[in-house]
């Protein structure tokens, strides 16, 4: 089946806001956005997006232009954010455990990120860091060492208005591509 109904509809949503063409930054990388040609293409990988960054880039897209909300500087964990029904499993498949893969047994090794992505420290947690995925999408990662009763553990937090720039479904794509891109 694909993602054929949902490129159509985020090319056509983006397409009626009178856009052409325009470039976007996501994480370290910038992506040339060509309606015309319905092409999304990565600047510095110079190859063309895999269809969910797509439409991740296009669903931003399509709020970017009509105006941001204002970021709150409150963070929500996934579970605040409304909708997440039958997502919670995908969300910590996705995000949660390849950070605790990848930096679980060393938490501080998580700051090397910000030498390739925007983004910066935050005295949270025994580790965390907020990587600016979007403009004005900021995210929030926080690392717990393990100790002798538990495990290490991770989280991910976002801006309250998450919501109103990406649906459920978008924000657990956004999550599992910032934790594989870490």
């Amino acid at each position: 089946m694909g993602y054929e109904v949902a490129l159509t509809k985020a090319w056509e949503k983006v397409a009626a806001l009178g856009l052409t063409k325009t470039e976007t930054k996501f994480l370290a990388d910038t992506y040339s956005v060509d309606l015309e040609a319905r092409k999304v293409f990565s600047l510095s990988c110079n190859t063309a997006a895999k269809d969910f960054t797509t439409i991740l880039i296009l669903h931003y897209l399509a709020v970017s232009l009509k105006g941001l909300p204002a970021l709150t500087n409150e963070w929500a964990s996934f579970k605040e954010l409304s909708g997440i029904e039958g997502y919670a499993e995908a969300f910590r498949q996705r995000s949660i455990l390849p950070i605790l893969h990848k930096y679980g047994r060393n938490p501080s090794e998580i700051l090397s990120v910000l030498e390739r992505f925007p983004g910066k420290r935050v005295n949270e947690a025994d580790i965390g860091i907020v990587v600016e995925v979007f403009a004005q999408v900021p995210v929030m990662i926080l690392l717990w060492r393990s100790d002798d009763e538990f495990g290490p553990e991770a989280s991910i937090l976002f801006d309250k208005n998450i919501n109103r720039i990406f649906c459920i479904e978008d924000i657990v794509v956004l999550a599992g591509l910032v934790a594989l891109k870490l």
